[in-house]
């Protein structure tokens, strides 16, 4: 108890979830975590505007810096060039694995080729003009790309599966196909 009354006496709030407010500047981070998942506003929102971390701001600021100031390699894509190195990697252990079976190395040499392809279409869709006719072709190639992948996997899966587990496959297939179609082309909202 005389914890507690000293916690008082330095601002601290003691006790337990009935209303009573904690100040924030007190409570370690995994309480306020905890607050957080329980409903409960451990730290107010950002204004609009604001970052929500200050790593965001930093960023931010460090982008907003004439080119020759920033740090050469700031800007390399580590992470994507890593994903694709072990894409690369994997696609060529699994042709090597598969022993001269054509239709595996059909299957991972498309499989592979695609994902490059999609990746690519992406990555040139993100930076297409918003309205623009390379945007809409882009995402055309995109919907195909996709598709085809997902008949592809569909297609494996459903060869090894009994014949309801089969008929499921490709059901989600389609649906996942039909989605794709609504979402790019039917509601599209940019």
């Amino acid at each position: 108890m005389q914890a507690a009354a000293a916690a008082e006496r330095r601002g601290k709030r003691v006790g337990g979830w009935d209303g009573e407010r904690k100040r924030r500047d007190v409570l370690p981070l995994h309480a306020r975590f905890l607050l957080l998942v329980a409903g409960r506003q451990a730290w107010p929102a950002p204004a609009p505007g604001q970052p929500l971390l200050p790593q965001q701001g930093q960023a931010a600021a460090a982008d907003a810096q004439p080119p020759g100031r920033q740090r050469a390699w700031s800007n390399f894509p580590w992470l994507t060039i890593l994903g694709f190195a072990f894409l690369s990697f994997n696609s060529g252990m699994a042709i090597h694995r598969s022993l001269g079976d054509r239709g595996a190395i059909a299957f991972v040499s498309f499989s592979y080729l695609d994902l490059l392809a999609l990746f690519y279409c992406l990555r040139q869709f993100e930076s297409a003009e918003p309205g623009s006719a390379l945007r809409d072709w882009l995402k055309v190639a995109v919907w195909l790309l996709t598709t085809a992948l997902t008949l592809l996997f569909s297609y494996k899966v459903a060869a090894v599966m009994p014949a309801a587990v089969a008929l499921v496959v490709w059901i989600m297939a389609f649906g996942t196909v039909a989605g794709g179609f609504l979402a790019f082309f039917c509601y599209d909202k940019q």
